[in-house]
């Protein structure tokens, strides 16, 4: 199980904040009688007219997070693109952005956790938790055709009436798109387009294209919720990120797997969806099937991965976490734990 604390480290370390000023009520926030804030109501509008997307949005989005290439088919991922990332799952993601305390590049777009977004006619600011920033032109300059290749790339954006369209490219290829570890090159574009559907949800659409890597450019979908009364708090990893200690690969559970007999394995099967007390707006689900003699868990929609039998209860693999099947009752199997870092998060059984 030493791989399996070894990858609960390297996520804890890569972890974002609690945000701070709980006590401070955000400012044009509409409420409700009670004081709660009514996120259904109509977005905001700029003096000019367009929906303003300035605030504080929590993204909420954990299959692209962790998988941006969910969606894609068999093969069209390049070879040497997927064993890259392979390579990279099966060393922990030790030299991830994340832990190297280095910007997540274009991995902004679809990673999970809080931006800041401040709005002008001619320019659009996002502000990171890692202290990292964005800007978006809104001046009508086009992108550079042979830019000097940087962490967070270029970006120029217009509107088609009450949507964003943002182009980006001038990637340096160094960074990961996911935490998979799923990779990209310079040539990389990426098209966003930005939707504030009411005052407290944002919707968000991102194309990736990079032929180098990818047999064809794909979109996935990102939400975010407006966090209030709240405000961002700083993370900066390389305060107290000591690595040396570090070692050990994905693999190394096998050495100590033990055989579990099918008819066990089978009761396992099913959909369980993450209970209270929950860090995040949208529970978690995770789908554990069985195939042959392997188990597999699918978290969130990001791809089956098998599980690694530790006891016949407890298993390891699973995206750098450890899995237990509890009994309840009459000893039927209705709830699993996450084992996390952070303690144990409690799944219950739907189906």
């Amino acid at each position: 199980m030493k791989t399996l604390v070894t990858a609960i480290i390297l996520s804890s370390l890569t972890a974002p904040l609690s945000a701070q000023w709980l006590n401070h009520p955000t400012p044009g926030i509409p409420r409700s009688v009670d004081g709660r804030p009514t996120l259904a109501a109509p977005a905001p509008r700029t003096p000019e007219g367009k929906p303003d997307l300035s605030g504080l949005w929590n993204k909420l989005s954990p299959t692209y997070s962790a998988n941006i290439a969910a969606d894609l088919k068999p093969g069209e991922v390049q070879p040497w693109a997927e064993a890259l990332s392979q390579a990279r799952r099966e060393n922990l993601g030790k030299e991830s952005m994340g832990v190297l305390c280095l910007p997540l590049g274009p991995a902004y777009r679809t990673s999970a956790g809080m931006t800041k977004i401040i709005q002008t006619p001619a320019l659009i600011v996002m502000l990171n938790e890692d202290l990292t920033y964005r800007q978006i032109f809104l001046d009508g300059r086009a992108l550079e055709m042979d830019p000097n290749p940087t962490w967070m790339g270029y970006s120029v954006g217009h509107w088609e009436g009450d949507t964003l369209v943002v182009e980006s490219a001038g990637f340096n290829g160094r960074s990961w798109l996911d935490s998979y570890g799923h990779p990209h090159t310079e040539a990389l574009r990426m098209r966003e387009r930005y939707q504030r559907r009411d005052f407290g949800h944002l919707e968000l659409d991102v194309t990736l294209a990079d032929p180098t890597a990818y047999a064809r450019p794909w979109t996935v979908a990102i939400k975010a919720e407006l966090a209030v009364d709240t405000e961002l708090l700083e993370a900066v990893c390389n305060e107290n990120n000591k690595l040396d200690h570090l070692v050990g690969k994905a693999s190394d559970d096998r050495k100590t797997q033990v055989k579990v007999a099918p008819e066990i394995l089978a009761k396992y099967v099913g959909t369980y969806k993450e209970q209270p007390k929950l860090w995040r707006t949208v529970p978690r689900i995770v789908e554990i099937t069985f195939s042959g003699d392997t188990l597999f868990g699918d978290l969130d929609g990001r791809g089956k991965v098998p599980l690694i039998a530790q006891s016949n209860t407890l298993f390891s693999g699973f995206n750098g976490l450890g899995l237990e099947f509890v009994k309840e009752g009459q000893g039927v199997q209705r709830n699993l734990l996450v084992k996390h870092v952070s303690g144990d998060y409690r799944f219950e059984r739907l189906k």
